[in-house]
């Protein structure tokens, strides 16, 4: 059975840190590209950054503050999350393509998501 658990979210001030994380299970894992997205209330889910292989992506929201990357050994990808604004406010999810090129659409897998809230 695929599982993706993401964990780590929570609630922070404006300009601090959180760091999430994706376990993942059921499937061998760098044959995956993994994506983080966020959907903030009334919000449509967004892209957030994505790891494949070596290459990493970020929206342009994100650049420069949130880092994501994986630990093959624990089928595990990180999202470092620094310099947090309240409009970081959402539920992150992350979620597994079928192949390994990162792309925000055609997602096969997805966690159920953890909340993070960034008070101002």
């Amino acid at each position: 059975e695929v599982q993706l658990v993401e964990s780590g979210g929570g609630l922070v001030q404006a300009g601090g840190s959180l760091r999430l994380s994706c376990a993942a299970s059921g499937f061998t894992f760098g044959d995956r590209a993994i994506a983080w997205f966020r959907q903030a209330p009334g919000k449509e889910r967004e892209g957030v950054s994505c790891i494949e292989s070596s290459s990493t992506y970020y929206a342009d929201s994100v650049k420069g503050r949130f880092a994501i990357s994986s630990d093959n050994a624990k089928n595990t990808v990180y999202l470092q999350m620094n310099s947090l604004k309240p409009e970081d406010t959402a539920v992150y999810y992350c979620a597994a393509r079928g192949n390994r090129v990162c792309r925000y659409y055609g997602m096969e897998y997805w966690g159920k998501g953890t909340p993070v809230t960034v008070s101002s």
